[in-house]
């Protein structure tokens, strides 16, 4: 298993096509995903509040088969670091806390100005936009990550999925990177 640590926030597991591509690149070794029961809670609230035709249950069963998929997802043992840490947005520090216990390199989040780099330098971890994330995730492994693109697109049978379709749906993700450089190899998607 790799050694480099990515946390992701919840507003990256709550576009269901972007929490699928991150939960299949987190399969290919190339770093560990964390996460938490709190960031957990936040993306299932987020999901319900704009979802009225998905129930809790639904929900819960993507999460348990979100941390039996990816072993040794859970953080835990960081509640006690929250209080200490200061961030623009004060409701953020539980995944800071997460990360500097996982010794996470890297934070994957859509709210970069949540977590300004003067704060996270010291602790050794870097907000990237998901875009950033999985295209550095490509650079080092295309074959894993078109692998991953791949066992993605043909999962959706409900409707199936062209790989064009799958890649304007990354664009509305704004995935704009990551869809140039998978768009190099399409006849492995």
């Amino acid at each position: 298993m790799a050694s480099f640590t990515a946390i992701y926030d919840a507003c990256v597991l709550h576009p269901a096509p972007l929490r699928d591509l991150l939960l299949r690149v987190a399969l290919t070794d190339l770093f560990r995903a964390r996460w938490t029961e709190q960031i957990h809670a936040e993306w299932i609230r987020s999901v319900l509040d704009r979802r009225p035709d998905l129930t809790t249950e639904q929900l819960a069963r993507t999460r348990a088969l979100m941390d039996a998929s990816v072993p040794d997802c859970l953080v835990t043992g960081y509640e006690g670091l929250v209080d200490q840490l200061k961030l623009p947005d004060p409701h953020d520090r539980h995944v800071l806390a997460a990360a500097i216990r996982c010794q996470a390199g890297v934070i994957v989040t859509y709210n970069l100005s949540d977590f300004p780099s003067e704060v996270l330098d010291p602790y050794g971890i870097a907000a990237q936009h998901p875009d950033e994330f999985v295209a550095h995730l490509f650079d080092l492994s295309a074959g894993a990550v078109c692998a991953a693109v791949r066992d993605q697109r043909l999962a959706l049978t409900r409707p199936a999925r062209s790989v064009r379709e799958l890649l304007d749906t990354f664009l509305s993700l704004g995935l704009a990177r990551t869809v140039t450089a998978l768009e190099t190899m399409q006849d492995l998607l």
